[in-house]
């Protein structure tokens, strides 16, 4: 078994509120969850309106598809136009 972790950290544009926060980041956790079937959710920064952590974790049986699919899913979250993309982290653990 193999599981990949990622945690990308976002920076929202001209968020004023938790509210305005909250609608990009349930736009952004959609947009990853439906199109690569992965666990997502907020993880950090929950406080902050002009910042978010968002965790990622996807399971299998083959460490070079996990890998790639975490890839993917990076390379999506830098063409969001809502977000800026600050930071990522990737750890692959095979049991």
């Amino acid at each position: 078994m193999v599981t990949g972790i990622a945690l990308i950290t976002f920076r929202l544009h001209g968020c004023q509120s938790l509210k305005g926060k909250r609608k990009i980041i349930k736009s952004i956790i959609g947009r990853l969850r439906n199109t690569y079937n992965a666990s997502v959710a907020e993880v950090g920064l929950n406080d902050i309106y002009q910042k978010t952590e968002i965790g990622i974790s996807i399971i299998g049986n083959d460490r070079r598809i996990i890998n790639s699919k975490l890839d993917k899913i990076i390379n999506m979250a830098e063409d969001f136009s809502m977000a800026e993309l600050l930071d990522t982290k990737i750890e692959i653990i095979s049991f």
